[in-house]
């Protein structure tokens, strides 16, 4: 009885790492944040680590344009943060899409906005 709870509760164990995702944890800008000062970059910390090759961060204004630069990159001190450097942001909402595959190769996406009111 003893053998077959340990090896169910291994079972289960490995299971819940199986279908573990990159989660968003935070973001800076922070989710649904009003900031005085423009970000000149999104970076968004996930649950665990993210493959920057697969994994995109889209920042667009209002009017529907693009204000991010290009690929987000992963910070040097930490694979769970990915990065993507903005343009120079004006007045008013933002929305980021982002597209996070981690290194188990599971898919993830979400979006949030913040605004820019100085």
């Amino acid at each position: 009885m003893r053998k077959t709870l340990m090896i169910l509760f291994c079972m289960v164990g490995f299971a819940g790492q199986a279908i573990a995702h990159a989660r968003l944890e935070s973001a800076v800008p922070p989710v649904g944040a009003t900031v005085s000062t423009p970000p000149k970059q999104i970076a968004i910390t996930f649950s665990e680590s993210v493959e920057p090759a697969f994994s995109s961060i889209e920042v667009t204004d209002a009017a529907g344009n693009r204000d991010d630069t290009g690929k987000p990159q992963v910070a040097a001190d930490d694979r769970q943060v990915l990065i993507v450097a903005l343009q120079p942001l004006g007045p008013g909402a933002y929305k980021v899409v982002w597209h996070a595959v981690s290194v188990d190769t599971h898919k993830t996406q979400g979006s949030y906005s913040f605004t820019v009111a100085p």
